[in-house]
């Protein structure tokens, strides 16, 4: 269903590099190995705050097959809580907010097939929770608002997503979720959309660029900008990406036959 890119990635436990055109695995080395298994599919989805990300790794984990999809959350890789970002005067949308060089490291791993201690970031309490050891399945989804932001990320994804809702619609997204499920005050998270503002200019937005895909939604017309209602979407879809030959599929739905070939 989804085809690998072109290229190899360094496979950190020998040295050797695992071909990311096929499934074969690990390429002949010197080094004994046991059989390796088949790299996980790596999927990037990337955006601002409240631009749908986890909603979309959700429903693509809930098509794929739970069992089969490991989901990671780039802010576990926060390197202030809610109380130190707010004392620093520092939002997660900076760099230097995270430990992005770890999360280059653990990407790497669990594109090679192998496990990683994963930091947790709590956001209903907005704490630095205990790790977790998680193991790569058969896709890896990675989502969150940094993920695009270095080449070695970005070397590790099969197919990357960048989200661009609407300012306005993510607005009334962020508004809502964050008085339900994060514990703030609307006043508390109208201000933090205008002190990010500058990181999401300078740091967030000019990931759209990298993404395979970018995604744009509206509201649909018919639900009068029902925030909460059905969206129209655009999609941009990047030429570095392999498409599929739609010709015969566009013949048949146009009455004519295909050509032979």
């Amino acid at each position: 269903m989804f085809a690998r890119r072109t290229g190899t990635s360094r496979n950190p436990g020998c040295g050797c590099h695992v071909n990311r055109s096929s499934w074969s695995g690990v390429a002949p080395c010197s080094t004994p190995l046991m059989e390796q298994p088949a790299p996980p599919v790596m999927f990037a989805i990337v955006g601002d705050s409240a631009a749908g990300k986890t909603t979309l790794a959700s429903g693509i984990a809930a098509f794929l097959g739970s069992e089969r999809v490991l989901e990671i959350c780039t802010d576990d890789y926060h390197r202030y809580d809610r109380t130190e970002r707010k004392v620093r005067a520092i939002t997660p949308l900076n760099p230097d907010c995270n430990y992005l060089d770890v999360l280059e490291r653990h990407l790497g791993v669990l594109a090679a097939g192998k496990p990683v201690l994963k930091p947790v970031y709590h956001h209903t309490h907005g704490t630095l929770e205990r790790p977790e050891y998680v193991a790569p399945r058969q896709y890896v989804i990675v989502e969150g608002l940094l993920g695009l932001h270095t080449a070695a990320m970005r070397s590790h994804y099969d197919v990357s997503v960048y989200l661009d809702p609407p300012e306005e619609l993510r607005h009334a997204w962020k508004i809502t979720r964050d008085t339900t499920k994060r514990n703030y005050a609307r006043e508390v998270v109208l201000a933090e959309l205008e002190t990010r503002e500058e990181d999401s200019a300078r740091f967030i937005r000019p990931q759209r660029d990298e993404a395979d895909i970018v995604v744009r939604f509206s509201p649909s017309e018919t639900d009068g900008g029902d925030t909460r209602g059905r969206f129209n979407v655009r999609l941009l879809l990047r030429s570095r990406l392999p498409h599929p030959d739609l010709t015969d599929v566009l013949a048949i739905a146009m009455g004519d036959p295909p050509p032979l070939r």
